[in-house]
């Protein structure tokens, strides 16, 4: 097997990521997935496309992480794997759909406008 590449985005963050055939590493900017997220919650996120299909020991993932907060950063993360998976194998496409995993989450913020303190939030009207 080649090397499959993909891409993931949320919010400001974008994951590109690089998949070979391994032992299960997943390798985040030269650090490992337990070291670049310490919370148990985030490293379940990034994992779940890879729980769901059963293959979390087969393939090895090198990323490059860029961008956002580190939710952002992990659900980016689970895009591109969802993405790559699918890339590797089309039928287990309809599995990761189901579980939600190919949706881009497309919300992003809302620019601030000029002459208010936020992007929806006004000064307090005075009438005198």
């Amino acid at each position: 097997m080649e090397t499959i590449n993909a891409l993931g985005r949320r919010k400001a963050a974008v994951a590109r990521i690089y998949v070979n055939e391994g032992a299960g590493q997943i390798t985040i900017n030269n650090r490992p997935l337990d070291v670049y997220f310490p919370s148990s919650i985030l490293q379940y996120i990034v994992k779940q496309p890879l729980v769901k299909l059963g293959v979390e020991a087969k393939y090895d993932i090198k990323v490059n992480l860029d961008g956002g907060g580190y939710k952002g950063q992990a659900e980016a993360l689970r895009l591109a794997i969802a993405r790559a998976l699918v890339k590797i194998n089309p039928e287990d496409k309809p599995a990761l759909k189901a579980e939600g995993f190919m949706t881009r989450d497309a919300r992003e913020v809302e620019r601030k406008k000029p002459g208010q303190p936020k992007a929806r939030k006004h000064f307090q009207f005075s009438k005198r």
